[in-house]
């Protein structure tokens, strides 16, 4: 008879924890900027079919890093949530942090059940509000710990770096103009600091626009509205000198956004 093979529990979810970070870390970074007028969700993909941003209710987005079929059914988990809780109550009862709630409580156990292997993803569930200081932001790793986000966040890839450069560079009041470009700069450099070229046809882009007079706040942004959202942030950087002070293409942004 042979002895069992012996691993602490610390172990075991050690190396649970580093099996689901590297999955997620083998995908393409995203992230979620606040703008004055919303939310904006920027990230490389180049598939127009395979989505990593969604709506999931009226003022709602969800954005998710990984494995695209383990994320797509925590989002279709989340619609379905949000339907039957704005059905059965109220429209105002399905909220960004009761869906986050949800989240964590699905991957947490996930992640400590030893019958399955962890998810590989990383989800963000952000709200707008009817003021700037009513967004709300929230990350959710691959244990089901909920971060609360104020600002910027980057998952997927290389999201540490990122994150840094966000944090360095984004401010409040910014255009979408200007929060689309910065996001698109930060997503260009690589790990060792050089950047590339991100063409406007491999970037996905949605937004939730509070000033949208419809109830649902989510909109994809693409083709001819993307390439002059683009040029507009590039022109804003361009006059400010750097990447921290751009303050101009409002109105050209504005005229993008109308159509």
């Amino acid at each position: 008879m042979s002895t069992p093979f012996y691993v602490s529990p610390q172990q075991a979810m050690a190396d649970r924890a580093e099996y689901a970070r590297k999955g997620i870390a083998r995908g393409r970074s995203l992230v979620v900027l606040q703008y004055a007028d919303g939310i904006v969700f920027v990230g490389e993909n180049p598939s127009r079919a395979l989505h990593k941003f969604s709506e999931i209710y009226d003022r709602i987005g969800f954005a998710a890093a990984g494995k695209y079929n383990e994320y797509e059914n925590l989002r279709i988990g989340g619609v379905r949530y949000a339907d039957l809780r704005g059905y059965t109550y109220d429209r105002d009862d399905v909220t960004a942090r009761g869906l986050a709630n949800v989240y964590a409580q699905t991957l947490g156990t996930i992640f400590s059940s030893s019958a399955e292997k962890p998810y590989e993803v990383e989800l963000v569930v952000a709200e707008v509000g009817e003021r700037p200081e009513g967004d709300q932001i929230y990350r959710l790793p691959h244990d089901g710990s909920i971060v609360d986000e104020h600002g910027s966040v980057a998952v997927g890839g290389n999201a540490e770096q990122i994150s840094s450069y966000l944090d360095q560079r984004h401010r409040d009041g910014m255009t979408l103009a200007e929060a689309l470009r910065l996001a698109v700069q930060a997503l260009s450099r690589d790990t060792n600091g050089s950047e590339r070229e991100i063409p406007a046809e491999r970037l996905e882009v949605a937004v939730l626009d509070r000033t949208r007079p419809q109830m649902r706040k989510f909109k994809r942004i693409v083709g001819g509205q993307l390439v002059r959202l683009l040029e507009a942030g590039a022109g804003s950087s361009a006059e400010a000198g750097g990447d921290a002070d751009a303050g101009s293409g409002a109105e050209s942004e504005k005229d993008a956004g109308e159509e």
